[in-house]
Protein backbone atom coordinates (compact mmCIF):
# COMPACT_ATOMS: atom_id res chain seq x y z
CA UNK A 1 0.00 0.00 0.00
CA UNK A 2 1.37 3.36 -0.83
CA UNK A 3 1.42 6.37 1.87
CA UNK A 4 -1.00 8.99 0.52
CA UNK A 5 1.23 12.04 0.84
CA UNK A 6 1.09 14.31 4.30
CA UNK A 7 -0.36 11.36 5.52
CA UNK A 8 0.54 10.10 9.26
CA UNK A 9 0.55 5.78 8.63
CA UNK A 10 -1.01 4.11 11.05
CA UNK A 11 -1.14 0.42 12.08
CA UNK A 12 -4.04 -1.28 14.13
CA UNK A 13 -3.34 -4.04 16.54
CA UNK A 14 -6.18 -6.10 18.22
CA UNK A 15 -6.85 -9.40 18.56
CA UNK A 16 -10.65 -8.69 17.93
CA UNK A 17 -11.44 -7.75 14.13
CA UNK A 18 -14.78 -5.97 14.93
CA UNK A 19 -12.65 -4.08 17.20
CA UNK A 20 -10.00 -3.60 14.40
CA UNK A 21 -13.12 -2.44 11.97
CA UNK A 22 -14.94 -0.23 14.33
CA UNK A 23 -12.05 2.04 14.91
CA UNK A 24 -10.55 1.49 11.22
CA UNK A 25 -13.86 3.18 10.16
CA UNK A 26 -13.93 6.07 12.61
CA UNK A 27 -10.67 6.97 12.02
CA UNK A 28 -11.51 6.98 8.15
CA UNK A 29 -14.61 8.85 8.97
CA UNK A 30 -13.79 11.57 10.85
CA UNK A 31 -9.20 11.92 11.16
CA UNK A 32 -8.26 12.62 7.83
CA UNK A 33 -4.73 12.96 8.36
CA UNK A 34 -4.55 9.07 9.04
CA UNK A 35 -3.66 6.25 6.91
CA UNK A 36 -4.45 2.85 8.09
CA UNK A 37 -1.34 0.63 6.98
CA UNK A 38 -1.98 -2.41 8.04
CA UNK A 39 -4.38 -3.95 10.74
CA UNK A 40 -2.81 -7.28 12.73
CA UNK A 41 -4.81 -9.64 15.08
CA UNK A 42 -1.85 -10.82 17.14
CA UNK A 43 1.84 -9.32 18.59
CA UNK A 44 4.02 -11.53 15.98
CA UNK A 45 2.01 -10.02 13.40
CA UNK A 46 2.21 -6.52 14.53
CA UNK A 47 6.13 -7.30 14.56
CA UNK A 48 6.18 -7.88 10.87
CA UNK A 49 3.79 -5.00 10.14
CA UNK A 50 5.81 -2.45 12.08
CA UNK A 51 8.93 -3.49 10.13
CA UNK A 52 7.72 -3.84 7.07
CA UNK A 53 5.24 -0.56 7.12
CA UNK A 54 7.30 1.41 9.41
CA UNK A 55 3.94 3.16 10.90
CA UNK A 56 4.24 6.47 12.72
CA UNK A 57 1.21 5.23 15.02
CA UNK A 58 0.22 2.05 16.47
CA UNK A 59 -3.16 1.78 18.10
CA UNK A 60 -2.61 -1.02 20.44
CA UNK A 61 -4.58 -3.45 22.15
CA UNK A 62 -2.78 -4.69 25.87
CA UNK A 63 -4.79 -7.73 26.54
CA UNK A 64 -3.86 -10.35 23.64
CA UNK A 65 -3.72 -14.43 23.96
CA UNK A 66 -0.10 -15.19 23.92
CA UNK A 67 1.70 -12.21 23.77
CA UNK A 68 -0.11 -8.79 25.59
CA UNK A 69 0.47 -5.35 24.48
CA UNK A 70 3.47 -4.93 26.01
CA UNK A 71 5.49 -7.74 24.98
CA UNK A 72 5.59 -6.06 21.58
CA UNK A 73 8.29 -3.85 22.77
CA UNK A 74 10.61 -6.42 23.39
CA UNK A 75 11.09 -7.00 19.72
CA UNK A 76 12.19 -3.63 18.95
CA UNK A 77 15.52 -1.87 20.37
CA UNK A 78 14.52 1.57 19.08
CA UNK A 79 11.02 2.63 19.54
CA UNK A 80 10.38 5.22 16.97
CA UNK A 81 6.73 5.05 16.71
CA UNK A 82 4.06 6.56 18.88
CA UNK A 83 1.56 4.50 20.55
CA UNK A 84 -1.68 4.44 21.67
CA UNK A 85 -3.36 1.78 23.63
CA UNK A 86 -6.97 0.71 23.19
CA UNK A 87 -8.22 -0.57 26.16
CA UNK A 88 -11.82 -1.61 28.22
CA UNK A 89 -12.21 0.50 31.16
CA UNK A 90 -9.98 -0.56 34.00
CA UNK A 91 -9.32 1.74 37.41
CA UNK A 92 -5.95 0.21 37.76
CA UNK A 93 -4.97 0.31 33.96
CA UNK A 94 -6.38 3.80 33.60
CA UNK A 95 -3.64 5.11 36.60
CA UNK A 96 -0.62 3.01 35.00
CA UNK A 97 -1.47 4.90 31.68
CA UNK A 98 -2.02 8.26 33.57
CA UNK A 99 1.58 7.83 35.70
CA UNK A 100 3.77 7.18 32.40
CA UNK A 101 2.09 9.59 30.55
CA UNK A 102 0.98 7.87 27.86
CA UNK A 103 -2.47 7.99 25.43
CA UNK A 104 -4.76 5.74 25.13
CA UNK A 105 -8.59 5.44 24.21
CA UNK A 106 -11.73 3.25 25.79
CA UNK A 107 -13.65 1.03 24.23
CA UNK A 108 -16.31 2.41 22.96
CA UNK A 109 -13.98 4.72 21.45
CA UNK A 110 -15.28 8.34 21.81
CA UNK A 111 -14.81 10.08 18.43
CA UNK A 112 -13.45 13.25 20.17
CA UNK A 113 -10.99 11.68 22.39
CA UNK A 114 -9.71 10.20 19.50
CA UNK A 115 -9.31 12.96 17.44
CA UNK A 116 -7.30 14.17 20.75
CA UNK A 117 -5.23 11.16 20.66
CA UNK A 118 -4.04 11.64 17.03
CA UNK A 119 -3.28 14.85 17.43
CA UNK A 120 -1.32 14.49 20.72
CA UNK A 121 0.33 11.28 19.22
CA UNK A 122 0.94 13.34 16.03
CA UNK A 123 2.93 16.44 18.07
CA UNK A 124 5.02 13.83 20.04
CA UNK A 125 6.63 11.64 17.03
CA UNK A 126 10.53 11.05 16.87
CA UNK A 127 10.87 12.19 20.24
CA UNK A 128 12.95 10.15 22.68
CA UNK A 129 10.41 9.37 25.20
CA UNK A 130 8.19 6.45 24.01
CA UNK A 131 11.02 3.28 25.95
CA UNK A 132 10.82 5.20 29.09
CA UNK A 133 6.96 5.57 29.09
CA UNK A 134 6.32 2.25 28.39
CA UNK A 135 9.14 0.58 31.32
CA UNK A 136 7.04 2.57 33.66
CA UNK A 137 4.01 1.32 32.38
CA UNK A 138 5.11 -2.23 32.53
CA UNK A 139 7.08 -1.67 35.60
CA UNK A 140 3.28 -0.66 37.07
CA UNK A 141 1.35 -4.05 35.23
CA UNK A 142 4.17 -6.03 37.01
CA UNK A 143 4.14 -5.01 40.54
CA UNK A 144 1.14 -2.96 41.27
CA UNK A 145 3.37 -0.42 42.10
CA UNK A 146 5.34 3.00 40.31
CA UNK A 147 9.28 3.24 41.01
CA UNK A 148 8.71 6.13 38.46
CA UNK A 149 6.45 8.64 37.31
CA UNK A 150 6.23 10.55 34.32
CA UNK A 151 5.41 14.69 35.25
CA UNK A 152 4.02 16.64 32.26
CA UNK A 153 5.72 20.46 32.45
CA UNK A 154 6.21 23.26 29.94
CA UNK A 155 9.62 21.61 28.51
CA UNK A 156 8.70 18.33 28.39
CA UNK A 157 8.43 14.99 30.07
CA UNK A 158 10.31 14.72 34.03
CA UNK A 159 10.90 11.55 34.74
CA UNK A 160 11.38 11.04 38.61
CA UNK A 161 11.48 8.77 41.17
CA UNK A 162 8.28 8.20 43.47
CA UNK A 163 10.84 8.04 46.72
CA UNK A 164 12.09 11.05 45.40
CA UNK A 165 8.60 13.05 46.12
CA UNK A 166 8.39 14.13 49.58
CA UNK A 167 5.18 16.56 49.40
CA UNK A 168 2.30 17.06 47.17
CA UNK A 169 0.68 20.18 47.68
CA UNK A 170 -2.48 21.38 45.82
CA UNK A 171 -2.37 24.90 44.02
CA UNK A 172 -5.35 25.51 42.36
CA UNK A 173 -5.78 23.55 39.19
CA UNK A 174 -1.95 23.05 39.76
CA UNK A 175 0.39 20.80 41.95
CA UNK A 176 3.16 21.69 43.68
CA UNK A 177 6.32 18.38 43.96
CA UNK A 178 8.28 18.98 46.51
CA UNK A 179 11.25 16.86 45.58
CA UNK A 180 13.89 15.15 48.33
CA UNK A 181 16.51 17.07 46.58
CA UNK A 182 14.87 20.54 47.38
CA UNK A 183 13.64 21.60 44.34
CA UNK A 184 10.14 22.14 43.51
CA UNK A 185 8.10 21.98 39.78
CA UNK A 186 4.56 23.00 39.61
CA UNK A 187 2.51 20.47 37.34
CA UNK A 188 -0.64 21.34 35.33
CA UNK A 189 -2.68 18.53 37.22
CA UNK A 190 -4.95 18.66 40.48
CA UNK A 191 -3.90 16.90 43.40
CA UNK A 192 -6.78 14.17 43.05
CA UNK A 193 -4.28 13.32 39.86
CA UNK A 194 -1.82 12.18 41.90
CA UNK A 195 -3.90 10.70 45.11
CA UNK A 196 -5.39 7.82 42.40
CA UNK A 197 -2.42 7.31 40.44
CA UNK A 198 -0.27 6.76 43.80
CA UNK A 199 -3.51 4.73 45.42
CA UNK A 200 -1.91 1.73 46.23
CA UNK A 201 1.53 3.16 47.38
CA UNK A 202 1.18 2.82 50.90
CA UNK A 203 4.15 5.10 51.44
CA UNK A 204 1.97 7.76 50.40
CA UNK A 205 -0.92 9.14 52.28
CA UNK A 206 -3.34 12.40 51.70
CA UNK A 207 -3.07 13.76 54.97
CA UNK A 208 -5.44 16.74 53.84
CA UNK A 209 -7.18 18.46 51.03
CA UNK A 210 -4.18 20.17 50.13
CA UNK A 211 -1.09 17.42 50.91
CA UNK A 212 -0.16 14.28 50.18
CA UNK A 213 3.04 13.37 52.05
CA UNK A 214 5.74 10.35 51.23
CA UNK A 215 5.76 8.69 54.64
CA UNK A 216 9.24 7.66 54.45
CA UNK A 217 10.28 11.72 54.35
CA UNK A 218 8.23 12.56 57.35
CA UNK A 219 10.60 13.86 60.23
CA UNK A 220 8.20 14.33 62.78
CA UNK A 221 4.67 13.66 63.64
CA UNK A 222 2.81 15.49 66.29
CA UNK A 223 -0.40 13.89 67.32
CA UNK A 224 -1.78 17.23 69.57
CA UNK A 225 -1.13 19.76 67.15
CA UNK A 226 -1.91 17.50 64.17
CA UNK A 227 1.28 18.23 62.55
CA UNK A 228 3.57 16.04 60.16
CA UNK A 229 6.88 17.61 59.39
CA UNK A 230 8.62 16.71 56.63
CA UNK A 231 12.57 16.49 56.11
CA UNK A 232 12.31 19.29 53.33
CA UNK A 233 11.33 21.73 56.62
CA UNK A 234 7.93 22.16 55.90
CA UNK A 235 5.20 20.88 58.16
CA UNK A 236 1.86 20.55 56.56
CA UNK A 237 -1.71 19.71 58.45
CA UNK A 238 -3.57 16.74 58.94
CA UNK A 239 -7.27 16.54 58.93
CA UNK A 240 -8.69 15.24 62.42
CA UNK A 241 -10.94 12.42 60.30
CA UNK A 242 -7.77 11.61 58.25
CA UNK A 243 -5.79 10.93 61.80
CA UNK A 244 -6.55 7.56 62.76
CA UNK A 245 -6.23 6.32 59.19
CA UNK A 246 -3.15 8.07 58.88
CA UNK A 247 -2.17 6.46 62.10
CA UNK A 248 -2.75 2.65 61.00
CA UNK A 249 -1.18 3.38 58.17
CA UNK A 250 2.27 4.30 59.84
CA UNK A 251 1.74 1.03 61.82
CA UNK A 252 0.96 -1.22 58.51
CA UNK A 253 4.68 -0.39 57.54
CA UNK A 254 5.76 -1.12 61.03
CA UNK A 255 6.69 2.91 62.19
CA UNK A 256 6.16 3.24 65.88
CA UNK A 257 3.38 5.63 66.84
CA UNK A 258 3.69 7.27 70.18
Amino acid sequence: MNNQEGKIKALIIDDEKRAINTLRSLLEMYVENVEIVATCTNVPEGVKAIQSHAPQIVFLDIEMPEYNGFQLLDFFRNIDFEIIFITAYNDYAIRAFEASAIDYLLKPVDIDLLKKAVEKATEKIGREYVKLKMEILREKYQSNQFKKIALPTAEGLFFVETKEIVLLEADGSYTEVWLSHGSKMVISKKLKFFEEVLQDNPGFFRSHRSYIVNINRINKYSKRESMISLENGKSVMISRNKKAEFEKQLKDLNISVG
